[in-house]
């Protein structure tokens, strides 16, 4: 190997990561320029209510500290539930069709439904799914 060989292989080497740095310039300057321009467009009228904290539209009166309802995490656990439950569904309906996994993932998401079902079974012991 020449050594012009070498520098055209080095070449096409770098010219590769020249794109990328290109593609990171072209980025940071993507942001710079939103930035620059919300800085310049947007209203700047400083009043005393700007500069107090805000907490869900409560004035902040008192101790920051406050009592939390336990029983919310239930709420999140059934949400866990039925996300988990919606992001393994599709797929595996995708990948049920395919020839040779078929009685594989039938029996994969038998097992998955079970352990949903337990979840949904605890929730509903607990009172969770009434509406009163």
């Amino acid at each position: 190997m020449t050594g012009s060989d070498r520098t055209v292989i080095a070449a096409d080497y770098f010219q590769s990561y020249s794109v990328v740095g290109l593609l990171a310039v072209v980025g940071v300057l993507f942001v710079a320029v939103a930035f620059g321009a919300g800085k310049l467009l947007r209203p700047v009228v400083p009043t005393r209510e700007k500069f107090l904290t805000y907490e869900c539209g409560v004035d902040p009166v008192g101790e920051g500290w406050a009592h939390t309802q336990v029983r919310y995490y239930v709420y999140a656990f059934l949400y866990v539930i039925f996300a988990v439950d919606s992001i393994f569904l599709f797929p595996w309906a995708t990948v049920f069709a395919a020839p040779g996994y078929g009685a594989t993932t039938l029996v994969e998401m038998f097992i998955f439904l079970g352990f949903l079902a337990v979840g949904l079974l605890y929730a509903y012991k607990k009172g969770v799914l009434t509406w009163t």
